[in-house]
């Protein structure tokens, strides 16, 4: 049957209205027979077993500073289940044939009753497991629908006794936190039904921003003169980038004359906390040109009851994430799902199992947080990957930031990666679309003017076309900025990163992310006795392997054959001034340390930023528009996005699509090729570093050889994945993508 127009208690009654959900339940091959049972032994606490890959690195001896009393309460603590392995198959299988056109099961959605039903654990089973919990003194709160969460509590005492591992007070850089010491225990005889708990500590994943840059080549902090300098926009010193510029560059305006605008679609954000203001939003729209699309609208909920986390230091992501999620789709809902954070769980992580296991869960997620799979570990890589799953299940399109920091996710926000290759635990499932993040490349190759105009329009707009794209990259490593500056390499002694000029303004990870999946199922940070990072972590061992590489990635012209997961997927522009380009955005928060400034005036006062955290809710906007367009939820849309791609790049890629024609480019690419540049970072120690002399060297896949980590090629690659949209084409080939 088609839902067109339905009101659900999901998110406390707003009503999501021509969402053209198909559920029919018979379709599905799985039927509704009992599951197994993997719990065939009665439950003792006699027989034990470890769950590896389950302790943060920053739980050492170093950190250490005692044990946390033991009546601390420990709230929402999730416990993920695991299917029987053939229910697991069924599942893949079924969600394969969701996207396969003319398969009987195509587009024909689960609900979390059925997804609990038909591929859930034994009833029994998940009894096994409360009744543990319970028995050692836990409350459990909700077990999902689909029979694979167990949200519980209890007090450190509590978990000391079920887990057989303490919770711990750290000190990390002089932070507080808390995580338990070792790696959690259960029963042997739960061993086949339980993963593991996704966390026991209060770690956070990191807001995919990043302020503005102090190193500019084309602005007034250091003396290097770029080819061409900007002329004169919103700031003498940079482009600021509006809702209007992106419209203009990416092609949105003949899809809203169309008609397309998001109207009747819904775009969900998701975070831990509350904006400061939601008239920062409204004000947003006015400026810039969006509040003649009167059916937007801006909400926050806190979905399944959950507690509401007021206002905390990652409402400037809050508030971006809900200005460009509606920059994209003006006409669409965007709302706001937050929960707050608990001493052991993200916030986001609660809103996102709450909203999955609604009876009618939004067609659009974004989220623009991360963390390292290594830092994950374990048990919380599955969970999100289990959490994007059952999305995907069900028809909801995930999209997530790819991360900040290059090819070094696990040294986001820092100014030198040590820890070698890694990528965000929350961006490398096979079931969310990772967006990674560009720079536009007309200040490199001084063709400044041929893209802006010399004065703006009347909301805040200047550009005049296409803009040929870079991968965005403000470090040291990037041979973009090495070349402009006048070095010829920059590693060595007489590299760039190792000159004074390369230490003062460019030592920093502050890139779009990039990688292979390479620590989804272990645990890869080990302490060694020869190395000692400086912030007291343990470095990357790689021992562990990815997510296998998903079908539709596999044959994609320029994606390798390394068997796993890579990321990103797509891109779109995401850079923090290094070029002289950022987003402008409205964020009145006045706390002390916090970016935000008075939305009144020149937008140039205002706030401005980068990172992939603005690339992602943009593409989510983007997909209101398709399903718009459509009239249906389309779920997860890689497999339209590389059907599309390889279409277009075919086995050699497409010279008339390559980002570096800019305004020259063909107006049929529904995906701009970016092939010129790379996301390499600066780096110190022995992983994937190439150091052949001086102190600083390049993040590389070996750290014996120059090998960057990683270039941008022809078709698919690591620094922007299938590369950036044409949204007009997007929206037209859609449906062509299988023809």
């Amino acid at each position: 049957m088609k839902l067109r127009s339905l009101c659900t208690t999901m998110v406390q009654s707003f009503c999501l209205t021509a969402m053209g959900f198909s559920l029919l339940p018979g379709a599905q091959a799985q039927t509704s027979t009992t599951a197994r049972s993997t719990v065939t032994a009665p439950v003792s606490e006699t027989n034990m077993v470890t769950l590896a890959g389950n302790v943060r690195p920053e739980a050492n001896a170093r950190n250490d500073r005692g044990a946390v009393d033991g009546s601390m309460q420990l709230e929402h603590m999730l416990l993920l289940l695991r299917r029987p392995s053939e229910r697991e198959a069924a599942l893949t299988d079924l969600i394969e044939r969701q996207y396969e056109p003319g398969s009987p099961d195509f587009h024909h959605w689960l609900t979390a009753e059925q997804l609990g039903s038909d591929y859930g654990p034994n009833a029994k089973d998940i009894a096994a497991v409360t009744g543990w919990l319970e028995k050692n003194g836990f409350a459990i709160n909700s077990v999902s629908k689909s029979g694979l969460v167990v949200d519980f509590s209890g007090n450190a005492s509590q978990v000391k006794a079920a887990f057989r591992t303490e919770i711990h007070n750290l000190s990390v850089k002089g932070t507080p936190h808390i995580a338990n010491m070792s790696n959690p225990q259960i029963p042997a005889a739960l061993q086949d039904a339980v993963v593991g708990v996704a966390s026991l500590n209060d770690f956070r994943p990191k807001p995919a921003n990043r302020g503005i840059s102090s190193a500019r080549i084309n602005g007034a902090s250091r003396a290097i003169t770029p080819k061409s300098k900007p002329e004169f926009t919103v700031n003498a010193d940079y482009q600021l980038v509006v809702p209007d510029d992106l419209h203009t560059i990416y092609d949105f305006d003949p899809v809203y004359k169309s008609g397309v605008t998001g109207k009747g679609e819904t775009v969900v954000v998701i975070e831990d906390t509350n904006v400061y203001s939601t008239k920062d939003w409204d004000v947003f729209r006015s400026t810039f040109g969006l509040s003649k699309y009167t059916k937007g609208s801006f909400t926050q909920i806190h979905p399944g009851g959950c507690k509401n986390p007021g206002v905390n230091g990652a409402d400037g992501e809050a508030i971006l994430d809900a200005e460009y999620a509606s920059a994209a789709a003006p006409n669409a809902a965007i709302v706001l799902a937050s929960c707050k954070d608990t001493e052991t769980t993200f916030g986001g992580l609660l809103a996102m199992q709450s909203l999955v296991n609604e009876n009618l869960p939004p067609p659009i997620m974004s989220i623009s947080y991360g963390e390292c799979e290594a830092e994950n570990g374990a048990a919380q890589n599955a969970m999100y990957n289990q959490t994007y799953q059952q999305a995907a299940s069900e028809g909801v399109s995930v999209f997530v930031s790819s991360g900040d920091e290059g090819a070094a996710s696990c040294d986001a926000d820092e100014a030198v990666a040590v820890y070698g290759i890694a990528v965000s635990g929350f961006a490398s499932t096979p079931y969310n679309v990772a967006v990674g993040g560009t720079d536009f490349g007309d200040a490199y190759a001084g063709t400044v003017t041929d893209y802006w105009k010399s004065k703006n329009n009347s909301i805040y707009g200047s550009a005049k076309s296409y803009i040929p794209e870079i991968p965005w990259n403000d470090s040291c490593a990037s041979t973009l900025i090495t070349n402009l500056v006048g070095y010829n390499v920059p590693y060595g002694a007489n590299g760039f990163c190792n000159s004074p000029e390369g230490e003062e303004y460019f030592l920093s990870t502050a890139s779009g992310s990039g990688g292979p999946s390479n620590c989804a199922y272990g645990y890869s940070l080990i302490y060694t006795p020869d190395y000692n990072p400086p912030s007291g972590l343990p470095a990357k061992s790689g021992t562990c392997k990815g997510y296998s590489k998903p079908n539709y990635q596999r044959g994609m012209y320029g994606n390798p054959t390394d068997g796993v997961r890579d990321i990103p997927d797509v891109s779109l522009f995401a850079a923090n001034g290094v070029f002289g380009h950022y987003y402008v955005f409205c964020y009145s928060d006045p706390t002390p340390g916090y970016y935000g400034a008075p939305c009144t005036g020149d937008p140039a006062n205002w706030s401005g930023a980068g990172g992939t955290s603005f690339a992602s809710p943009i593409l989510a906007g983007i997909q209101a528009l398709v399903n718009q367009s459509t009239g249906t939820p389309q779920g997860n849309p890689n497999y339209v996005y590389y059907a599309l791609a390889n279409k277009e790049y075919g086995g050699t890629g497409n010279n008339s699509c390559n980002s570096t024609l800019g305004n020259g480019v063909d107006s049929s690419c529904t995906f701009y090729d970016i092939t010129q540049g790379d996301i390499d970072v600066n780096c110190l120690g022995p992983y994937s570093c190439y150091t052949p002399s001086g102190t600083n060297g390049v993040l590389s896949v070996t750290s014996k050889a120059y090998e960057k980590a990683y270039n941008s090629n022809r078709g698919w690659d690591f620094a922007t994945g299938i590369g950036t949209v044409n949204v007009n084409n997007l929206v037209k080939n859609w449906n062509k993508a299988f023809q």
